[in-house]
Parts: C-alpha cells; sequence; structure tokens
C-alpha cells in the first residue's frame, strides 16, 4: 500500500510560515527554510521586546513626573515617597499623564503632597 501524505496540511504550514516573511528582503521572504529561521527569530525578538516595551514605558513615566516635580522644589524620589506616605493611589502611568497634559492637577498633588 503506498505511503499516505498529508499534503494539503504540509503546504499550509509552508504557507503560513511565507506569509508571516511577508516585507522581509531576499531569499528571507521566499525561500521556506530562509523565512522559517527569519520568522522564528523574528517571533523571539517580537516576546522579548513585548516585555522591553514595559520597562521603556515605566522609565519613560519617571522621567515625566521628575521633569515636573522638579518646578517645585522636589526630586522623583522625595515625590512618590509623599504620594505613598499620603496615602494617594495614582500610578506613574496617570502622574506623568497629569504632569503633561494637566499642570494645573499635577500642581494641585504637588501642594496636596506638601502641605
Amino acid at each position: 500500500m503506498p505511503r499516505s501524505v498529508n499534503s494539503v496540511a504540509s503546504r499550509a504550514r509552508r504557507k503560513k510560515i511565507i506569509k508571516q516573511a511577508k516585507g522581509y528582503f531576499g531569499r528571507r521572504k521566499n525561500v521556506y527554510t530562509v523565512a522559517k529561521n527569519a520568522v522564528e527569530k523574528a517571533m523571539s525578538y517580537a516576546y522579548r521586546d513585548r516585555k522591553n516595551n514595559k520597562r521603556n514605558f515605566r522609565g519613560l513615566w519617571i522621567i515625566r513626573i521628575n521633569a515636573g516635580v522638579r518646578q517645585y522644589g522636589l526630586s522623583y524620589s522625595q515625590f512618590m515617597g509623599k504620594i505613598k506616605a499620603n496615602g494617594i493611589a495614582l500610578n506613574r502611568k496617570v502622574l506623568a499623564d497629569l504632569a503633561m497634559n494637566n499642570p494645573e492637577a499635577f500642581k494641585a498633588i504637588v501642594d496636596k503632597v506638601n502641605k
């Protein structure tokens, strides 16, 4: 009896990889074995950088908050310590947004913390 091979599934699997490699340069976009390696590498970078993205945004928020509180004679660490001590439950994302887009509200928070 002849060997049965599921060529439909095999082709679909290969097409999926080639489709993911769309936009790559040279043989990486149209040769399956090269594309497979390129896509695998890209996926590992994507996984890693989803984590790094969170890290980068936290750093950005800290920089923005620090710049906002320096105008009022505080450092970032002093400000965050006072925020925690006063029981104000605003996270860094919200504080950074206020410092940048709503300076009056941010000043009110700084005044509340400083008294």
